[in-house]
């Protein structure tokens, strides 16, 4: 706590004034969830401010959030600083809301879970000033949370899963395979050697300019891509997948994302437009990335799970792969999994989709 403390000084705090007007502005009265134990989770690790209560037996009492998605795509990215100040400017309304609507007083909680790493160091800061504020103020324990740890597990609220069991996780910000032996109990098996896959399709989608496609102006990098590609011929372009020769589990991807900058230079030289134009072969590109990006990440996980069985660390017979974070959401990659663990006897789990990007209730 010492620790935390000395780092949160780091940032901005929230004055205690303020949350002490926060504290006052709940009235509830305890009622029998005063038997079971409560947690609020508060979670700001990049672009989304989020808070929920969730109790012992894993049921969501109340959860609330706010994305700055519309105010990154304007700036065709996340600036740090633009994100630690809308943080702030959100946190003391999404816990407010989130606790209002699980009708739990500050008072009743049993303790305060933050994301503390990894992340971005500024949108980090903003949460975690303003939990150890809240647990100084209502004398609660505070339980810092290892932002991948909390994604892995998010799948046994949902499903009965038991240990062990084979996690890939990949988002904007993070791709790694690890063997889940239990709570905080991980064998790391393979990681991403440069950036993430969702980092890669952001960088393509703006290369392509793609918020200026009428379907995709309100879309995400890696959202756009996946609904251009369906308009688009996937063999048009022979992207080879990375580290095809590499014996581990490892990932990469800016050496693909780097043949596609040359590609896409190349083509708007060929039909003489600006950087900045949509190209007539977008769909296409969209397509192939796409393709590429799943036959890299299917490959990796195919190796992971058989070096699992052959040593006998995943049961032989039922075992699971959980696939969570933001690019999870992309039904092309989940499908080009799921081939993978139809070949290899395995059962492939996903949260829904609102759990597999970064919110609350998995903190909690």
């Amino acid at each position: 706590m010492l620790i935390l403390n000395k780092t949160a000084r780091v940032f901005s705090t929230p004055s205690k004034r303020k949350i002490c007007e926060f504290l006052r502005s709940f009235h509830f009265h305890p009622g029998k969830r005063l038997f079971h134990k409560l947690v609020l989770g508060i979670e700001t690790s990049c672009d989304d401010t989020a808070a929920a209560v969730v109790d012992e037996t894993g049921n969501v009492l109340g959860e609330a959030i706010h994305s700055q998605t519309e105010v990154h795509l304007k700036t065709g990215g996340i600036i740090p600083p633009v994100a630690q100040q809308l943080h702030r400017e959100n946190i003391q309304r999404i816990v407010q809301e989130a606790l209002s609507a699980s009708k739990v007083s500050p008072s009743e909680l049993s303790a305060v879970a933050t994301t503390i790493k990894p992340g971005l160091a500024l949108s980090l800061g903003v949460g975690l000033s303003f939990s150890l504020q809240l647990v100084n103020q209502l004398k609660k324990p505070f339980i810092p949370i290892h932002h991948m740890e909390a994604h892995a597990l998010t799948i046994r609220l949902t499903n009965k899963v038991e240990f062990p069991f084979l996690v890939l996780l990949i988002s904007g910000g993070h791709c790694l395979l690890a063997l889940v032996r239990g709570v905080s109990d991980f064998l790391l098996l393979g990681k991403s050697l440069d950036i993430a896959p969702g980092d890669m399709l952001d960088k393509v989608a703006r290369r392509l300019s793609l918020i200026k496609h009428p379907e995709c102006s309100t879309m995400s990098g890696g959202k756009a891509i996946e609904h251009l590609a369906k308009q688009g011929n996937k063999l048009h372009f022979d992207f080879k997948p990375p580290m095809q020769r590499a014996k581990n589990c490892d990932f990469s991807f800016s050496g693909l994302q780097h043949v596609i900058d040359r590609i896409i230079m190349q083509k708007e030289k060929e039909e003489g437009i600006e950087k900045g134009q949509i190209l007539s072969s977008a769909a296409d590109i969209a397509a192939a990335v796409q393709h590429t990006t799943a036959c890299h990440i299917a490959k990796r996980t195919h190796r992971a799970i058989l070096f699992c069985k052959q040593r006998d660390l995943l049961c032989q017979s039922n075992a699971v792969l959980v696939v969570s974070g933001g690019v999870a959401s992309n039904l092309y990659i989940r499908k080009a999994l799921e081939i993978v663990t139809n070949a290899t006897q395995c059962t492939l789990l996903c949260p829904p989709p609102k759990l597999c990007t970064d919110n609350g209730i998995m903190i909690a």
